[in-house]
């Protein structure tokens, strides 16, 4: 069944009357079209991973490689080694052709089977290598700067003149890419984390006055620990990017934590990696190899205050400091994300293959779409304070308000 190149699914799910023309945008449905841009025989395809692991990276590539091999009959599939480095002659790695025996059982594995990397090359450099070995599509699998990549990857092939199509699969196991509803890894790791809680509640329940602190992924969102708390049931606070809470004072965390500590004995506490960094008096923000804020480390920051603050005060503490996040980003993945890796990688798949580019596989209003890389790159989509998920979360954990 081919998709309707008439279909359109709205970005807004809920138009009023007398909307303005804004609110009634809409993305292209993915899907297999009618008319194929690439001779199958004739193609050579190339997936990359870049960015930090995350689970289902073995699983896009494996759906991804079936597809254009056993559907469209592609002849010629490379993986790409170590990320956008892999595309630079100078790193001297050289492409694996796959084969069906390559794939057979890499979606069992965590990680990803073709290496990934963090980091820019030069586009045109790219695009000599894609030119050389005559990679006529290239999917890219990765968050917001592996995006980036791509989209200059575009510009300097239609620079160029070039018939070649560059296809984004948003990996972002924050859940924070735009018009992605949710993203491939993001509940395997909400299973693995709200386990984690668990463990942490145990653990601070078993000692006198004990807290277990848990830092978990989320550097500009607030997802993963948000729906933790939920999925566990067992965090007394949810700190998350999107709120800078007051740490000192009155009415702030740490009085609120020293009043719950007397009167229930032990508390869960879960903190984004993004969260509180008000509390942090840095002038120039440090970036990593791929752009990203290197934020301060507000796990330890916390564990360390809050000890003070109960030493201060000469009250007995017991505290448990974990950070699970590479446990949790090295996971294979859960079923729901085995299904939805695989609908991901057929539809970048089936776009590629009509002639699309610049385009990133979205999950938007529960379909999977087409969305233009340029209308992502350098936007975060947020967890916002007045939805149903952080209500849940300020009424299951019964924290302060600090909206």
């Amino acid at each position: 069944m081919f998709a309707d190149e008439s279909i359109r699914v709205r970005v807004k799910r809920h138009v009023r009357d007398g909307a303005s023309e804004a609110d009634v945008l809409s993305f292209e449905e993915a899907g297999p079209r009618h008319k194929l841009f690439f001779d199958p025989a004739e193609t050579t395809a190339a997936f990359v991973t870049c960015g930090g692991l995350c689970p289902g990276l073995n699983n896009v590539i494996r759906s991804g490689f079936l597809e254009l091999t056993h559907n469209y009959g592609v002849r010629s599939v490379l993986g790409i080694r170590n990320g956008y480095a892999g595309l630079n002659p100078d790193s001297g790695l050289e492409p694996i052709f796959m084969t069906e025996r390559f794939v057979r059982n890499i979606h069992h594995l965590g990680g990803t089977v073709l290496g990934s990397s963090r980091g820019a090359q030069e586009p045109a450099i790219m695009v000599d290598f894609m030119e050389v070995r005559e990679i006529d599509i290239l999917f890219c699998i990765g968050g917001d700067g592996t995006q980036r990549g791509a989209h200059a990857i575009q510009q300097e092939i239609e620079k160029r003149g070039l018939a070649k199509s560059v296809v984004g699969i948003p990996k972002t196991i924050d859940n924070d890419v735009p018009f992605v509803e949710l993203s491939f890894g993001f509940v395997t790791a909400l299973e693995v984390a709200s386990e984690v809680l668990r463990g942490a509640h145990v653990e601070a329940v078993g000692a006198p006055n004990g807290v277990g602190l848990v830092k978990l992924m989320g550097r500009a969102a607030g997802f993963i620990a948000a729906g933790a708390a939920l999925a566990s049931q067992e965090a007394n606070y949810v700190l998350v990017p999107e709120v800078p809470f007051p740490l000192e004072g009155e009415g702030g965390f740490l009085q609120s934590l020293e009043r719950r500590m007397l009167t229930r004995g032990h508390a869960v506490i879960v903190v984004a990696e993004g969260a509180g960094q008000h509390l942090f008096a840095s002038e120039e923000l440090e970036r990593d190899a791929s752009g990203n804020v290197r934020y301060e480390d507000i796990g330890l920051f916390l564990r360390d205050r809050i000890k003070r603050h109960f030493a201060e005060r000469k009250l007995e503490l017991n505290m448990k400091y974990i950070d699970p996040s590479y446990v949790i980003r090295s996971v294979p993945a859960n079923a729901w994300d085995r299904v939805l890796t695989d609908r991901m990688a057929r539809s970048a798949v089936h776009a590629a293959m009509a002639g699309k580019t610049d385009a990133m596989i979205g999950y938007w209003n529960q379909e999977i779409v087409h969305v233009p890389i340029g209308t992502v790159v350098g936007q975060k989509k947020r967890m916002p304070l007045e939805s149903d998920v952080w209500n849940a979360v300020l009424a299951s954990t019964r924290q302060p308000d600090w909206r």
